[in-house]
């Protein structure tokens, strides 16, 4: 599945710094968008580094010696395996006659590979990878039962795409997170896992979910802190106003992929989905990620907003002046609610826009607009 516009986007970065990172999880498409990169560049393999691969490994024994010698892009694959390496790529790209580009490619975030960041400052420019978006499949229930990661997208069968997933996550507890460092036996970190899907868009109640497992309030921080870190937890920030109203500080989590969570739930096929306790929660997780890929929202802009006394918006996106509500509701006959006003009285809101399972477009009010997610993601959305 072809990915042009990340093509033209890491052709955008490299006339603005020597150095470009791809990040994302591990097998979301990194490395497919790195070859395809590469092979029209019509260089030599010998730029290109897999550290997964002993002997690419063993080409940077000397790492100063070996990539000082290659001119033109370098693409060095999984590269949270030596972090040592990005201060040398500093080196490398500021020396006056440079003649490098470096495309990096890592399956954390630059929170977790921190050198980047540190020692990169100013170099560096970061693509977000994601598994399959609506964007590029246009087929929702599909995306929605399987996930976006390719080969759990494109396997032939329902029961093949569960049976990939399983042996993801197996594989990302067993070896991924080994590899980073990070020394927290995979038993324990699959039991939290398990529990966090059981918090799928609700407030974490850190305090609650160390209590469940016999783990301190620390450790839960440190454990989500990982999956948030390697993409597989996305940690919703609350936003603040000057009201009067006692606001919600708790953050909200959701998972990322729709298809591991349902790997988590032991959920297979679309009629466990549909009779499944957790379909609503999964379908607004689902929903939330796609409008946020499909806005292009980065992290920093990306809100939920709530009261103790029940008012609430899912999902606030803020840019500049703009202040966009969004709504996620699991039903085919959306209305306006009380908590909806409040939310739009309190934040100052531009609109609120209720994404929901119908086929109508309407809206309730002359700043709310109800719209279908499939005719949102279709359509261009705001």
């Amino acid at each position: 599945m072809k990915r042009t516009h990340l093509l033209h986007e890491l052709e955008q970065a490299f006339k603005i710094n020597p150095v470009v990172a791809i990040l994302g999880p591990r097998q979301c498409g990194k490395t497919t968008l790195a070859r395809e990169y590469f092979t029209k560049q019509k260089i030599t393999q010998e730029h290109y580094f897999d550290l997964e691969d002993p002997l690419d490994l063993e080409r940077l024994h000397d790492p100063i010696l070996t990539l000082s010698d290659l001119s033109e892009l370098v693409v060095i694959d999984e590269i949270q395996r030596i972090p040592e390496l990005f201060p040398i790529l500093r080196v490398l790209v500021d020396k006056k006659n440079r003649k490098q580009r470096f495309l990096i490619l890592g399956s954390a975030s630059r929170e977790l590979i921190q050198q980047s960041s540190e020692s990169l400052a100013g170099r560096i420019h970061y693509i977000e990878l994601t598994p399959f978006s609506f964007d590029e499949t246009h087929e929702l229930e599909k995306l929605w039962l399987r996930g976006g990661f390719p080969l759990s997208y494109l396997a032939h069968s329902d029961q093949g795409s569960s049976q990939w997933r399983k042996g993801y996550i197996k594989t990302f507890l067993e070896q991924d997170i080994p590899n980073l460092g990070i020394k927290i036996p995979a038993q324990n970190l699959r039991r939290f896992w398990m529990m966090v899907a059981h918090y799928h868009g609700q407030l974490l109640n850190a305090s609650e979910l160390g209590n469940s497992l016999d783990i301190s309030y620390n450790t839960v921080k440190k454990y989500l802190d990982i999956l948030t870190g390697t993409f597989m937890i996305r940690q919703l920030q609350p936003w603040f106003v000057n009201i009067a109203k006692r606001q919600v500080k708790s953050i909200k989590i959701y998972f990322r992929d729709s298809g591991i969570y349902h790997s988590l739930l032991n959920i297979t096929t679309r009629q466990a989905l549909f009779t499944h306790p957790k379909l609503g929660a999964s379908w607004e997780g689902f929903a939330l990620e796609s409008v946020i890929r499909h806005m292009h929202a980065d992290q920093e802009e990306c809100y939920f907003w709530a009261t103790h006394n029940q008012a609430e918006l899912d999902l606030l996106i803020v840019r500049g002046s703009e202040r966009l509500g969004f709504e996620f509701k699991h039903t085919r006959s959306p209305h306006k609610t009380r908590s909806m006003e409040i939310a739009y009285e309190n934040l100052q809101l531009d609109k609120i826009i209720v994404i929901y399972t119908g086929d109508k477009k309407f809206k309730l009010t002359s700043y709310i607009e109800c719209i279908p997610l499939e005719k949102f993601l279709s359509e261009g959305g705001v």
